[in-house]
């Protein structure tokens, strides 16, 4: 399919406005050409993945330096975790160092805000409903789309560092009215508790559905903040839908059970315990960081935890007394980061991670070598506090 250009991003893709603007409208223009876009739109906001070492390597270090020297951001952009907290000591690489602030150069030299956080949507004051913006990071997109009516594809991070530098994006898919629409139902046939359980019904979904939009009917229309992430994050990374509805759907579903749950629990759930609790995946904002400090109490972490929150929430939670109520239990607040492809967590350092998060235990399982205990919160502080 043809994608309509305007004069102007003609002459852009002509290289009349340099090379770094050329490169991102082409970036876009064939991806507009995959997904039979028939024009590009603008956006107002863009969020970027790309951002942790360990996911772009030598190779996006590379790119991202010398395309920083002509690049420059047309719109608001806030950026993804990178690797590691920068204010706190670890045993990482000066390499891994290095190359981390490499990349975090790259994008203040092009304009980003330096976020380092996979939840914008709770930092930042977002657009208006219905308007179009370019979220790469999974969790972030489905949320932006399911939950505060943002328009926006699950964006990889080549193009949405080409929204980001053109402030345009290809109109196909989740940017389209008609496709927001769900045409499948999850149909639920279990008791959803715990946030675990909304992320292990997530992942199975992401797996199962090959629509951009699902239905889960009215089970989800009331759910707290912790379970809405769980589930938005775990339906991004397992499959390529980017939103859920509780609109209802009475031509096409798929049924979820006790089965379906097991199937998922056997194929993340890789060890009954672990050398570490890792909490963060997404990461914590402060209704879950009071949650977890109201659940321990009084009492103590026996094993290591870390946990994973912005540093805008961290220092809120540090003016608020919770911050220092869960240090005081054991914790270690870690900023800037998440479980996901940290090098925090990688298998010269631990064996085995104990984690709440199904997305975490993706990463953790496939990407990081580490074997995985998929526990839900509640018995994450009864277990291992005391």
């Amino acid at each position: 399919m043809f994608v309509h250009l305007t004069r102007e991003e003609e002459d852009a893709l002509d290289e009349k406005q340099g090379t770094a603007i050329s490169t991102a409208y082409k970036i876009l223009l064939a991806i507009g050409k995959a997904t039979n876009a028939e024009k590009l739109i603008p956006v107002e906001w863009v969020h970027l993945s790309g951002v942790n070492y360990n996911t772009i390597g030598d190779a996006g270090v590379n790119f991202l330096t010398e395309y920083s020297q002509e690049a420059r951001f047309l719109v608001p952009t806030t950026i993804n975790p990178m690797g590691y907290d920068s204010h706190k000591q670890n045993n990482l690489s000066s390499n891994f160092k290095k190359q981390q602030g490499q990349i975090t150069n790259a994008y203040e030299k092009m304009g980003s805000v330096p976020s380092f956080s996979c939840i914008p949507y709770e930092l930042f004051q977002l657009p208006d409903r219905g308007h179009n913006v370019s979220f790469a990071e999974s969790n972030a997109a489905v949320m932006a789309n399911s939950i505060f009516g943002l328009h926006t594809n699950k964006e990889s991070s080549l193009s949405a560092l080409a929204s980001a530098i053109t402030g345009k994006a290809p109109y196909s898919d989740l940017r389209i009215n008609s496709i927001r629409d769900p045409k499948i139902k999850i149909k639920i046939e279990k008791e959803l508790k715990t946030e675990l359980d909304y992320g292990i019904l997530g992942y199975f979904s992401g797996n199962s559905v090959k629509e951009s939009c699902v239905s889960f009917g009215h089970q989800i229309s009331s759910i707290d903040m912790y379970k809405t992430k769980a589930l938005a994050a775990a339906l991004g990374t397992s499959g390529a839908c980017g939103m859920f509805s509780s609109k209802e759907v009475y031509d096409e579903s798929i049924s979820y059970g006790k089965e379906e749950e097991k199937s998922i629990v056997n194929e993340l759930n890789t060890t009954d315990s672990g050398d570490v609790i890792a909490l963060g995946s997404p990461q914590l904002g402060m209704y879950e960081l009071e949650l977890v400090s109201n659940m321990i109490g009084g009492n103590k972490f026996s094993k290591k935890c870390m946990i994973f929150c912005p540093r805008p929430i961290y220092e809120k939670s540090c003016k608020s007394g919770i911050a220092q109520r869960l240090e005081n239990a054991g914790a270690s607040i870690i900023c800037d980061a998440c479980t996901c492809l940290s090098p925090l967590l990688s298998r010269e350092e631990y064996d085995s991670v104990i984690t709440n998060s199904v997305k975490a235990a993706h990463y953790l399982n496939k990407s990081n070598g580490v074997s995985v205990c998929l526990t839900d919160i509640k018995s994450i502080i009864r277990n291992y506090t005391k």
